[in-house]
């Protein structure tokens, strides 16, 4: 039996023994679980004392450690056991011992049993600055920040002085904007007291400055510490890293090295977090050895991943991580973003073939790869796994799937997955807001807006921007403006794709005038509106107005882009500006370097063809880069029906046709060109060829 060859023979087992057996295990040397030592010193009849129970929970952790030991990755059945060796703490009475007790409180809040550790510590009968650090020090590690100043705040009112240790469990919780403020008055507090002279507290200050993005701070702070450990530097490499300041974290790095200071395990994950070269650092961590270290090579792989050469990054975790899910995610979600559902899939069998299960995490790395109608049928097999595995109750994941299937226009899934949701968030009602919009079912979006909010949901951004995109669809304008008058009574900022949305909005909507009201009501419109503006001036008819806002957009120094120059060219088109289309045309070629698409060309020949330029737009088409598509053929057939030009007309017609084109708009142009020319045999022609192949001309809808 193992436990006897770790422990000793049955007959000289003693309560020395069991402790022995716990700090061995501790130690490495022994490998019979903890709880198995307790059940064997139960059964053996052997009485524990205070010292049993404490060195029995120092086991369970590093017993729980081996796992990924972490509040949120923790099991059920880790849980259930600290709460039988709390019943057993109780029924023999050591909970009169503080330290065993705070030791107990402690090792729940590890788990992320922090409710536990509440209720454990209301029970105290006398509290000591090791219990109070305890608890604040597990709502920090669970990412309960509030409750922690709150529980912080109490110590000081019960008069308990704060320790180091009070400051270095309470500063991770201060690392965020809403708490920053109080996060400087602890360091107030901590320099009243002196506390700040120590290093781990200046170290824990290093980290909750950088968070809050105060890089002075960072830097006086690091500057003050007199003996600086490899846990300052990582701390100072990490909060330039997080600040997107890479070649700084760079320097920091560089100096020490310079300073003989040996790099760590964290050292190289906070310089690769930091944007540093991969095989630099990968050369780096082999030389000092740090190239097994599973945190490194994890993060090797992750870089390697970011850098795109996939190909090593794959090589380096079958040779090293065999079951790392972390880094085994990365690469699976590249493949998967990448459109490679093949290696998806084979990465997946490797899985299931070292009996790890995905998490999560992984599960959205993968659905994001689900974009073509080819991949229906593995995305329906992922769908099982998540239903098996039970991790379609995961909201993102749930979300995830719901994405996956509005880009296969199957609404009615998206419909029953979340009608299937538990708890449905915020976040949820936008997928399937989105979904709605995304495949034209205004109404159904707009229905399900009205639910949301029935639901005691507010709306955000993406809600409005979905349901904005929704009302473009149907015209829906009185719903748009009700949209609108939510965002200003609620105050809610129309700077960025929400300003933009209501821009758009008001321009298929027709009302230009509100459109110009809520453009110049924003401080600073982004590309995106200034392109809804231009597009809508042209739309109107307002073309002057369109190329006098593509003015002021490059007097504001915005770059347009492909769109801005769409609207443009569209613009010169319906107003005959045949040499200002000419003039941006080449302006968008030459100054910006932007390749024209189908859409531009077909402006152009539209443009030349309306002006009566037909031989220029007959070599326009000979000198394009690109074979000339649908788009381009009928701009210059709707240009011979203005002008009567039968024979071009007959000869773009055949191109169209013979590229199996059979849009019923190329038949009615035709049927026009004929009838404008008196040609009533041919118009009775082309109405007999649309009635057999189906086309009834296209219907006109307006949304005005």
């Amino acid at each position: 039996m193992q436990f006897t060859s770790s422990v000793g023979h049955p007959a000289t087992l003693s309560l020395t023994t069991f402790h022995s057996a716990f700090k061995f295990y501790v130690e490495g040397k022994c490998f019979t679980p903890p709880l198995l030592l307790f059940r064997e010193l139960l059964r053996h009849r052997v009485k524990p004392n205070d010292s049993t129970f404490s060195l029995l929970i120092k086991a369970f952790v590093v017993s729980s450690s081996t796992s990924s030991f972490a509040p949120s990755f923790c099991s059920e059945n880790e849980k259930a056991e600290a709460n039988q060796l709390q019943t057993h703490f109780i029924k023999w009475g050591f909970d009169q011992f503080l330290y065993v007790s705070t030791a107990f409180l402690d090792l729940y809040s590890k788990l992320g049993f922090v409710k536990a550790a509440q209720r454990l510590f209301d029970d105290f009968p006398e509290k000591d600055v090791v219990s109070w650090n305890a608890l604040i020090s597990g709502y920090t590690r669970c990412g309960n920040s509030h409750d922690a100043f709150k529980l912080f705040v109490e110590m000081r009112r019960r008069e308990f002085d704060p320790c180091q240790r009070t400051l270095v469990s309470l500063m991770p919780s201060c690392g965020t904007q809403q708490l920053f403020v109080q996060g400087k008055s602890i360091h107030g507090l901590g320099v009243k007291a002196g506390l700040d002279l120590d290093s781990q507290v200046k170290n824990a200050l290093v980290s909750m400055y950088g968070k809050c993005a105060d890089l002075d701070g960072v830097k006086l702070l690091f500057g003050e510490i007199t003996e600086k450990s490899v846990v300052s530097w990582n701390t100072m490499i990490g909060a330039f890293g997080q600040n997107g300041l890479f070649s700084e974290a760079m320097l920091v790095f560089k100096q020490m090295l310079e300073e003989s200071v040996n790099a760590n395990s964290v050292t190289m994950v906070s310089i690769l977090s930091a944007n540093a070269n991969t095989g630099c650092i990968h050369c780096y961590a082999t030389k000092i050895g740090l190239v097994e270290n599973v945190s490194v090579v994890t993060s090797l792989v992750c870089s390697y991943v970011k850098c795109g050469y996939i190909e090593l990054a794959e090589l380096i975790y079958m040779s090293k991580l065999k079951k790392n899910l972390v880094a085994l995610t990365a690469i699976i979600s590249h493949y998967a973003e990448k459109g490679d559902m093949g290696s998806v899939v084979r990465l997946y069998s490797i899985v299931q073939h070292l009996d790890m299960k995905l998490d999560a995490v992984a599960m959205v790395g993968i659905i994001q790869g689900f974009t073509y109608p080819d991949h229906i049928g593995i995305g329906l097999a992922f769908h099982g796994y998540g239903v098996k595995s039970g991790l379609i109750i995961d909201c993102l994941v749930a979300n995830g799937f719901i994405s996956m299937y509005s880009k296969f226009d199957n609404i009615d899934a998206v419909f029953s997955l979340f009608q299937e949701m538990h708890k449905k968030t915020l976040s949820s009602w936008n997928s399937v807001i989105s979904s709605c919009a995304q495949a034209g079912r205004s109404i159904d979006a707009m229905a399900l807006f009205s639910q949301m909010t029935l639901s005691g949901y507010g709306p955000d951004s993406i809600t409005l921007a979905s349901l904005l995109s929704a009302c473009c669809q149907n015209g829906n304008l009185h719903f748009g403006e009700i949209l609108h008058c939510y965002i200003l009574r609620n105050n809610l900022d129309l700077e960025g794709f929400v300003g933009t949305a209501l821009v758009d909005m008001y321009v298929k909507c027709g009302r230009m005038d509100f459109a110009e009201n809520v453009f110049k009501s924003m401080k600073e419109p982004c590309l995106a509106s200034w392109n809804s503006l231009i597009s809508g001036y042209g739309l109107f008819g307002f073309h002057n107005h369109a190329l006098l806002c593509y003015t002021e957009m490059m007097e504001k120094g915005i770059k347009p882009n492909k769109i801005t120059f769409s609207g443009i060219l569209a613009a010169c088109t319906h107003g005959g500006l045949v040499e200002e289309g000419r003039k941006y045309f080449k302006i968008m070629k030459k100054k910006f370097g932007i390749v024209p698409e189908s859409q531009h060309c077909a402006s152009m020949v539209g443009m030349l063809g309306r002006a009566g330029l037909f031989e220029e737009a007959i070599v326009f088409i000979q000198n394009m880069e690109t074979n000339p598509d649908s788009a381009v053929w009928g701009a210059l057939l709707s240009a011979c029906c203005i002008h009567q030009e039968v024979k071009l007309g007959e000869s773009v017609a055949k191109k169209l046709f013979f590229s199996n084109c059979r849009n019923g708009g190329f038949f009615v142009l035709m049927s026009n060109l004929y009838a404008a020319s008196r040609r009533w045999n041919d118009v009775a022609r082309i109405r007999k060829m649309m009635r057999e192949m189906g086309e009834d001309g296209c219907s006109g809808v307006s949304l005005v």
